[in-house]
């Protein structure tokens, strides 16, 4: 009977791990952080040269290079050192315990006294996915200096360690093979890809007489595309100005995020920004689980890393007396900072060191408003659900963000890394708080919200190189509930913005309304194309097939163009899994937009719809009780 009931029983579903880049850690805290008493410079790393040439030290492009050469990551995978004369049978077993751009370390199974610094070996090794950034995922048969040989002691064994200095580093090599030839490729696929879709949409306008709205749509749907890439490509960010370091204040609003909390503090601190402008605000909804105690951890461990710092003055958490939500810990942050430019980052995302110093560049232009950094997705190899997501998050940004800030009218500033001006987000706060759709409170879509109240009066940009990285869904389930909220307050959301939307530039206006229409109308004309005209006509719909194939085409080759990233056919995956799965998620945010539920975390209106489903299921339990 036991064993029965064990059968029978749900499975406790497994956790996923997530599959991270791993950097090796920094004997310093706050080694981004350019030192007020100059007792150390930033550039004492591998990579750097030329640093007594004048204004290098002050230059964060030139600081950033030699940061990227010189990040090691963790490893673990086989290494085999070649000689000249050796086949790759013959060669040196090893295994890769850290890598970097310049120089890799590996251990060996002993010690070999034949081996010296200075001699030279070929290094041949294929770097697994998720070891080092996008794009690094190739194999690798390059020269390398022995540079240092030494043995260090782990649980009672010495291990014997070699670690090689590349003779190119690993960004110049891949240019050479692997990623100058993804650019060809992909730049000549785009241009017959586009140039394609042209002649099919001129082939819709000979039939345009036989069902006039089928190929409009078809017509305007093709266009519309076509001009996102058009725009997107001609994008061009605000350059930095050294001069301009206008005062920052970072927002995290955290509930229930132990496992990620710490690092996405550290990374908005170890920011390479004068001291005296970036403060950190940490505001906890009165999270549920351990993430209060984990945010003071880290900020007692950044206040003791140097007082030179003043970590304790610009460092702080504040703690909600009842759970809020995300838009009152947001608007309490504000509230709390001191700098006039505010930036809101989500407690599962993580800056790089020079993102705030890019996302402020736009504000130069007073009527600039707020400002979208771009959000990459960290866990990108953990699945396939996380590789369909790193594909189509980069052409949501450096595609579609991009085409709408060439007319700095960006839509959406996106919650994991966005910048306002601190007198907007005050102006509008009452609304935002309070704000209601068909009689029910707005707890979700709050980025796309504010967005809309500062898009009435105030231009909004996006700046490529002002990079964060945050944790997508892994597991199918949530993938499908965050879709489905997305898909909500975008509904919501543009129907507000199409009542204003109109007085701005009469391009970006046309480009709006369209970008509106287009989504809404898909699941009907899917259905027209792949089941009406099939079963009704008997004509196989190739045509349209075909069209969809290009259009998924597109986003694979542009992220092949800028990633050069072998996750670039999970584009056209994707696309089969909007058209399978997604799309059909449009059609029941119809009918349930004036819904107020995360669906993936426990806010008060999520409670208050799991009691009553739970009051359902037991009166239907009670109904079917034998009298």
């Amino acid at each position: 009977m036991k064993q029965l009931i064990e059968k029978i029983k749900p499975k406790k579903k497994e956790k996923i791990e997530e599959v991270l880049t791993v950097s090796k850690t920094e004997r310093r805290v706050l080694s981004n952080v350019p030192d007020p008493e100059k007792i150390r410079v930033q550039v004492d790393r591998r990579g750097a040269k030329d640093t007594n040439e004048p204004g290098k030290l002050e230059d964060p492009e030139y600081l950033n290079r030699i940061r990227m050469l010189s990040l090691r990551y963790m490893a673990d995978f086989p290494v085999t050192l070649l000689t000249k004369k050796q086949r790759l049978k013959d060669g040196i077993k090893a295994r890769a315990v850290d890598i970097s751009s310049t120089g890799l370390l590996v251990e060996l199974d002993s010690e070999r006294e034949d081996i010296q610094v200075g001699q030279v070996f070929m290094i041949h090794c294929t770097i697994p996915p998720g070891t080092m950034p996008e794009g690094y995922e190739s194999t690798v048969k390059l020269d390398a200096t022995v540079v240092r040989c030494f043995t260090q002691e782990e649980d009672g064994y010495q291990k014997f360690m070699l670690a090689f200095e590349f003779s190119k580093p690993l960004t110049e090599y891949f240019r050479k093979k692997r990623w100058g030839y993804a650019i060809y490729i992909s730049s000549a696929s785009l241009f017959f890809a586009a140039a394609f879709i042209v002649l099919m949409r001129a082939e819709s306008v000979i039939y345009f007489k036989y069902n006039m709205y089928l190929y409009l749509y078809s017509l305007i749907a093709a266009a519309f595309l076509l001009t996102r890439y058009l725009f997107g490509a001609l994008y061009r960010e605000v350059p930095v100005n050294l001069d301009y370091t206008p005062g920052v204040s970072i927002i995290i609003p955290c509930f229930n995020e132990e496992q990620w909390i710490h690092r996405t503090i550290l990374s908005c601190v170890n920011q390479n920004y004068p001291i005296d402008k970036l403060e950190v605000i940490v505001v906890d909804d009165r999270s549920t689980d351990r993430s209060a105690e984990e945010i003071q951890k880290v900020i007692d461990m950044i206040h003791n890393e140097a007082e030179r710092y003043m970590t304790r003055e610009r460092v702080r958490m504040h703690i909600l007396p009842e759970n809020g939500g995300k838009r009152v810990a947001l608007v309490k942050g504000v509230e709390m900072a001191k700098h006039d430019l505010v930036v809101f980052v989500d407690s599962d995302s993580f800056l790089e060191p020079t993102a705030i110093r890019n996302l402020v560049q736009p504000f130069q232009d007073p009527k600039m408003g707020g400002v979208a950094g771009r959000t990459d997705v960290e866990n990108k190899f953990t699945n396939a659900i996380t590789k369909l997501q790193t594909v189509r998050y980069y052409i949501a940004f450096r595609i579609m963000k991009a085409a709408e800030s060439w007319f700095d009218s960006v839509t959406c500033l996106s919650g994991p890394l966005s910048c306002y001006r601190k007198e907007l987000i005050l102006q509008h706060s009452e609304a935002w708080l309070n704000q209601k759709f068909l009689g029910q409170p707005a707890t979700f879509g709050d980025d796309r919200s504010m967005t809309n109240f500062i898009l009435r009066t105030h231009r909004t940009g996006y700046q490529d190189s002002a990079i964060c990285s945050t944790i997508v869904p892994s597991d199918m389930n949530v993938f499908l509930k965050q879709q489905m909220r997305w898909k909500r307050s975008w509904l919501r959301e543009s129907l507000r913005a199409s009542g204003f939307i109109w007085r701005k530039e009469p391009f970006m206006a046309i480009f709006f309304y369209i970008g509106l229409i287009v989504p809404i109308a898909a699941p009907v004309i899917v259905l027209y194309n792949l089941v009406y005209v099939p079963v009704v006509h008997l004509v196989f719909p190739g045509t349209f097939l075909m069209g969809l194939l290009l259009m998924a085409l597109l986003m694979s080759l542009a992220h092949l163009f800028f990633r050069k990233s072998k996750l670039w056919v999970f584009g056209i995956v994707f696309c089969v899994f909007y058209e399978l799965v997604l799309l059909w998620q449009m059609p029941v945010a119809w009918v349930t937009f004036w819904k107020s539920t995360w669906g993936t975390r426990e806010t008060p209106q999520d409670v208050e719809a799991r009691l009553k489903k739970e009051a359902r299921k037991r009166n239907k339990k009670g109904f079917g009780l034998p009298f």
